[in-house]
């Protein structure tokens, strides 16, 4: 965190440069792509202090950042602007573009099982990684179906299945063509053989739009 040195007016004022220039925070001031998947979870976009300053004043106790960026210039003010307001922060790293694993899976429920809330829960854009792990808390935390729960990752939250963070829905879809037939829950098939994280995505074909869209025009993290 040297990069980022909040103690001093310099150093701030460049944590806020790289930030909005380097993060396209400047993107997010009038827009946080924010949901409520119910009374206490909001799934939102990369928010600034500002914003964070206001969801506390909203009832919010607990912040769950899911991009990981510990040497970034986001997380240095969010973690700073989290102490400050007495919020708790939790750093539970999701990628976007890759099958997640069974550590990562269980992860996410014994998460949802700990946490304080309301809570707010958060990636860079608000699509990809939130929409994952709001299928993941409508899942363990509310009982639905996933069949159900999919719903969370759609064009609704900006999230676009046919680039390459469309791995995320087809493990969802295998799940429901292999496991859901057999009578596995969700977690049982992840748990079985058939949960082979490198067969699955070598298995997964995204579209040349869809990657033109997210990868070059949506520059998704």
């Amino acid at each position: 965190m040297a990069d980022f040195d909040l103690t001093t007016p310099a150093g701030r004022t460049s944590t806020y440069l790289d930030y909005l220039w380097k993060d396209h925070a400047y993107l997010r001031l009038g827009f946080q792509n924010a949901h409520w998947i119910s009374d206490e979870l909001v799934r939102t976009n990369q928010p600034w202090p500002h914003q964070l300053a206001e969801w506390k004043r909203r009832g919010i106790k607990t912040i769950i950042n899911l991009r990981g960026g510990f040497d970034a210039s986001f997380h240095a003010l969010e973690k700073d602007a989290c102490a400050r307001l007495g919020l708790t922060m939790v750093d539970f790293t999701v990628t976007s573009r890759e099958v997640p694993s069974r550590a990562r899976v269980l992860g996410a429920k014994a998460l949802f099982e700990s946490i304080e809330y309301p809570a707010l829960m958060h990636c860079k854009s608000g699509a990809d990684r939130a929409g994952i792990m709001s299928v993941f808390y409508r899942h363990f935390r509310q009982g639905v179906p996933i069949r159900e729960a999919l719903e969370q990752l759609s064009l609704k939250y900006l999230h676009v299945k046919q680039g390459k963070t469309g791995v995320l829905d087809y493990t969802f879809e295998r799940y429901l063509a292999e496991g859901e037939p057999k009578g596995q829950s969700f977690l049982d098939w992840v748990g079985s053989d058939a949960y082979d994280e490198a067969a699955i995505k070598a298995d997964f074909r995204s579209q040349m739009w869809g990657r033109l869209l997210t990868e070059g025009l949506l520059k998704r993290e």
